[in-house]
């Protein structure tokens, strides 16, 4: 699942895609586009354009406006596995595109039109397409966010501290909690508690308030160097998770386990 970096890359190319008008709109896959039935989001969004993509966390959406000017309803995009965004310009060429990192779609793949599973047409030509092999995205209208936590990449340090400190879970669930701190995922987490050398297991409410604003600092770092590199993948410390692998900061030899219902890696020495 494409955590906050990926998301945000996205975003980055969802925004070639705006203040072009709308001409067209494929929504015919009922599972992408679910609840929508075809032709929901065409007539919704036809003759307006998307004006502006924000994202929350691991939550991507665009706002729109209507041909008559009005505000129209929001857009959701969520990539799923390995969804990819891919903008055109007028002529057909493409101009920028995001691919989600499924080491399953090729760049040959990238032409199969069986697996675009929504598509936006501007009056220049040009689109913006959702091209999804394992057909895990979603694309629909209004989608709700407020149930998700502060941005993790913008969070404060005082909502931080409460927000992770108040927790008597394992500190690595906790930063899994979308409710709590949004757009932290499994990698992520592995990743900054490495750099942090705090156990994934140690309960969130025993760090100390140093402890928890030096997270905060690592976690902004990690994420700002994963977007600059394209994601996730990139970690430091995600090369060596994976068995018989050792810490590359101490050689210690690797650990690995569930924490919070997912898999997690972490040194033996520095971080038990």
């Amino acid at each position: 699942m494409p955590e906050l970096p990926e998301v945000e890359n996205a975003r980055q190319v969802v925004e070639k895609a705006l203040d072009r008008v709308i001409v067209e709109i494929d929504d015919a896959d009922t599972f992408e586009c679910r609840p929508h039935r075809p032709g929901d989001i065409a007539r919704a969004l036809t003759g307006g354009m998307l004006v502006e993509a924000r994202r929350r966390g691991k939550a991507m959406w665009c706002e729109t406006r209507l041909a008559d000017g009005s505000d129209g309803p929001t857009l959701g995009i969520h990539l799923g596995m390995g969804g990819r965004i891919i903008v055109t310009a007028p002529d057909g060429e493409q101009t920028s595109r995001y691919g989600g990192g499924d080491p399953h779609v090729g760049e040959r793949d990238a032409d199969k039109p069986e697996w675009t599973r929504f598509a936006i047409t501007f009056d220049d030509g040009g689109q913006l397409r959702l091209f999804d092999k394992r057909r895990l995205g979603r694309v629909r209208l209004e989608p709700d966010i407020d149930a998700l936590g502060p941005d993790a990449a913008e969070i404060t340090r005082d909502d931080f501290r409460h927000r992770i400190g108040i927790s008597g879970a394992p500190l690595k669930a906790r930063l899994l909690d979308q409710a709590a701190v949004s757009g932290i995922g499994n990698l992520l987490a592995d990743e900054v508690l490495w750099q942090s050398e705090l156990s994934p297991s140690r309960r969130a409410k025993t760090l100390t308030v140093d402890e928890l604003d030096e997270l905060r600092v690592i976690l902004r770092r990690a994420i700002r160097s994963a977007i600059k590199k394209g994601g996730v993948h990139t970690g430091e410390i995600i090369p060596f998770r994976k068995k018989d692998a050792t810490c590359p900061r101490c050689g210690a030899p690797m650990s690995r386990g569930t924490v919070g219902g997912r898999t997690t890696w972490w040194c033996s020495r520095e971080q038990e």
